[in-house]
């Protein structure tokens, strides 16, 4: 029997006879590694030969797993990875068929060891780069294996943590080994992504908290692997791919109730952001906002959990959405806001937070943009505050909200030029919201003002009035364009400011005006243009005193801000009489109507049982603000004939005249001229016709003759001029125009004198020649005792 089995051993093919060489009598003596290397050898000699070899391995393993013989499936598994290292990638598909078989069929086995021995060639498998394209390979086995190892849930806790790791490592195997390969099994498809994404967050949630992972270091941990196989995912998903990560990312949440409390949730969404190629960032901040809105119906912890995961992760994608993609975003987070006024039936402090987070993710969204695009965020929400006229309780809570937004988005924005910070577009319906008649709108309003005006943070130095020195106060020289936008819109700013402080005596809104005031006051106010603002004072004093509905507190209050505005306009101008004068009345306050000064009187203090309002050296004196602008060799006459404020002005062109309105209106026809030329050069547009009379005699006439504006000018000019010689003595008249007479004064003296002398000599030679050389003498003598009656000193006013 035994030459018998010699015989037919003899007859077997070499390579069954190499392969039954390589298993020892004893399996603990482990693989025969000469016999190993002879077997290797031979595979790489005969190429054809090395499916057969892996057949052949198979089958044994098999035989060797139904008998329980671990030891020698160890073995045929280690000749299978030594084999699969030595093959060359172009005859690599000839074994690979096999050793997939014998992974599956370990795996297959109830033994722990065996399913960790298999994922380890698995993975040694998935490293290596194949040349060759693989047609019939399919996966579906082994995602699911490795998934459903991901839940071990042994006793032994090492063992456990092994085949979770083994589990990871092979869905790790997977996905490079696929991903690459547009042959082979699409692995986003969604039942592969339903098996992975939720295995991987499921190690990842069993940690105490999720840490960042080393990537120089080995993962030692199934959530330190897991965060890091997840990583690699996201980090290898397309446009068209990611989506199909995100999908079992929110159902995993959902179903295991992960965003309340929502820290496990930010943190892997936030590895997510961070992993995903750039450009594909916001197509996450879409997927969640879509998620929210499939969660409106959800508990308001729910919804605001979802939105802080948003504010949290979308500064990440701000600075890769540019253009429509971020107005899109915008939008969408505005709807959301909508959405929950709309359906709100009354303030809740859940509903309250959930509106807080999204404010504050549109806040971080904002604020990652340049400083033009955040202009065009301003704007954008600004267009979708409904009108100010609209007084019902939801639409007013809907203002709140979205100008609350707005706020959020101006608190990021760092204001270079006034200009661009207040585009007419944005300006206009701006001023109408601060004659709101809410009053937290108001309040909002003049907190966007204030965000934007404070270019130098002086805003906490206003947040109350005082009429002492701010030392710390930090004041800049206005620059020509700040002057400019004075000019145009400072009027309609400060016309808005007194109007909504003189609707109602609330403390909110005083002190919120007082402070927009305040620091438009320290940016803008300069020589050019501190008339506009002293007008504004002597504005809100009028109204103080002529307003009749106001209620004694609401007139001291409002004397109070007009004061401490004047001291403060005088010190950030650096004009001397002014703060003299402002000192001089609050010293008279202080000593018979210490009510007029601040602090304002709230609805605590008593109200004073009669005002001093009658008295003149407790008011500000129109024309002694104007001589100390006078004193200051600046100019004072707007301040003493302009026309303050009036109250109730809601158009912001509907303020008193300037220079600019008369540059406006005298540019108005060449301003015409332009746009007809302009269409002419434009595709597709008509050109306009010109008038008969449209030349250039016409435009000279128009140019050279008075506009109404410069009539208007005059008559005020006339009349002022007029009230001053019918009250003002002629001795005070004197002295307030001797400073400024005095070299045109010389002028004249200097011109009479040679006139005086030609004439005479004139007359010396006339006389000679009627009446002799003694007549002259005479007459001579004379002309030089009488002085002229055009030699005496006359006042400047005299001379109009």
């Amino acid at each position: 029997m035994m030459g018998c089995c010699g015989c037919c051993s003899a007859l077997r093919p070499r390579y069954k006879r190499l392969v039954d060489n390589i298993f020892p009598v004893n399996p603990e003596d482990g693989l025969v590694k000469s016999n190993m290397e002879k077997l290797t050898f031979y595979s790489l000699r005969s190429p054809e030969k090395l499916d057969r070899i892996g057949e052949y391995l198979y089958q044994r393993a098999s035989k060797d797993i139904n008998r329980k013989r671990y030891k020698f499936v160890e073995i045929a598994m280690e000749a299978m990875d030594l084999l699969l290292m030595a093959c060359h990638a172009q005859i690599l598909n000839l074994f690979v068929e096999s050793f997939l078989r014998m992974v599956q069929k370990l795996m297959e086995d109830v033994n722990p060891t065996l399913q960790i021995m298999a994922t380890n060639s698995f993975v040694r498998f998935a490293n290596i780069e194949e040349d060759t394209p693989s047609y019939h390979r399919r996966y579906d086995f082994f995602i699911s294996k490795f998934s459903s190892m991901c839940y071990g849930n042994s006793d032994d806790l090492e063992l456990r943590d092994s085949i979770r790791m083994a589990g990871i490592k092979g869905l790790q195997g997977v996905i490079r080994k696929t991903v690459s390969d547009d042959l082979v099994e699409n692995i986003w498809e969604k039942q592969h992504m339903e098996k992975i994404v939720p295995s991987l967050l499921f190690n990842m949630q069993s940690a105490s908290g999720s840490k960042a992972v080393d990537q120089e270091a080995t993962p030692s941990t199934p959530p330190v692997l897991a965060e890091s196989v997840l990583r690699e995912l996201v980090s290898r998903a397309s446009f068209g791919h990611i989506r199909a990560v995100l999908k079992p990312l929110l159902t995993h949440l959902d179903n295991h109730k992960l965003w309340v409390p929502n820290r496990f949730a930010i943190d892997t969404f936030r590895i997510v952001m961070i992993s995903i190629q750039p450009q594909y960032s916001y197509t996450v901040v879409e997927t969640l906002m879509s998620h929210l809105d499939q969660n409106l119906a959800s508990s308001p912890k729910t919804r605001t959990s979802l939105a802080v995961v948003l504010s949290k992760i979308i500064a990440i994608a701000a600075g890769e959405s540019v253009g429509p993609s971020a107005l899109d975003i915008i939008n969408n987070l505005l709807t959301h806001l909508k959405t929950s006024v709309s359906t709100q039936h009354e303030s809740t402090p859940e509903e309250t937070q959930y509106q807080e987070a999204l404010i504050n993710a549109l806040g971080e969204f904002a604020n990652h943009h340049p400083d033009y695009q955040k202009i065009e965020i301003m704007l954008f929400i600004m267009n979708t505050v409904p009108d100010p006229t609209k007084k019902n309780k939801g639409d007013q809570l809907l203002q709140s909200i979205l100008l609350k937004s707005l706020l959020k988005v101006g608190t990021q924005y760092r204001t270079v030029s006034f200009e661009k910070a207040f585009p007419v577009s944005f300006l206009q319906p701006l001023l109408k919201m601060a004659r709101a008649a809410s009053v937290p709108i108001r309040v909002i309003v003049m907190q966007i003002f204030q965000q934007l005006l404070d270019r130098h943070q002086n805003q906490h130095l206003l947040n109350s009035l005082s009429v002492s020195h701010y030392p710390t106060l930090t004041v800049e020289q206005a620059s020509r364009s700040d002057i400019l936008f004075t000019h145009k819109y400072g009027a309609g700013i400060l016309q808005a400011i007194l109007d909504g402080m003189s609707q109602e005596n609330h403390m909110e809104v005083l002190k919120s005006s007082y402070n927009t005031a305040g620091l438009m006051v320290v940016e803008l106010a300069c020589s050019e243009t501190v008339q506009e603002f002293l007008l504004f004072v002597l504005s809100i004093q009028q109204v103080a005193v002529a307003e009749v509905e106001l209620s004694p507190k609401h007139r001291c209050n409002l004397h109070s801000i007009a004061i401490t505005l004047l001291i403060l306009i005088g010190r950030c101008t650096g004009i001397g009489p002014l703060v003299e004068y402002a000192e001089k009345v609050i010293q008279s306050r202080m000593e018979d109507a210490s009510y007029l000064l601040p602090p304002l009187l709230d609805n605590e203090k008593p109200a004073p049982s009669t005002l001093n309002t009658n008295q003149p050296h407790l008011m500000i004196d129109k024309l002694a603000v104007a001589e100390c602008l006078q004193q200051a060799g600046l100019e004072h006459n707007r301040v003493q004939t302009g026309t303050p404020y009036s109250l109730n002005q809601t158009d912001m062109s509907a303020h008193r005249h300037s220079w600019v309105d008369t540059s406006a209106a005298r540019n108005s026809i060449v301003d015409a001229n332009y746009d007809a030329e302009s269409v002419s050069s434009s595709p597709g547009v008509q050109k306009r016709s010109l008038p008969v009379d449209f030349n250039f005699e016409s435009m000279k006439r128009v140019l050279a003759e008075p506009t109404e504006a410069n009539k208007r000018e005059a008559r005020e000019k006339q009349a002022a001029i007029g009230r001053t010689f019918r009250e003002t003595a002629f001795e005070d008249l004197v002295r307030r125009t001797e400073p400024q007479h005095d070299v045109l004064q010389n002028k004249l003296n200097e011109i009479f004198n040679s006139l005086s002398a030609e004439r005479q000599i004139n007359c010396g030679n006339q006389l000679m020649a009627a009446a002799g050389a003694t007549v002259v003498d005479g007459a001579n003598s004379k002309m030089n005792q009488q002085r002229p009656i055009y030699e005496n000193n006359f006042p400047e006013l005299f001379f109009y």
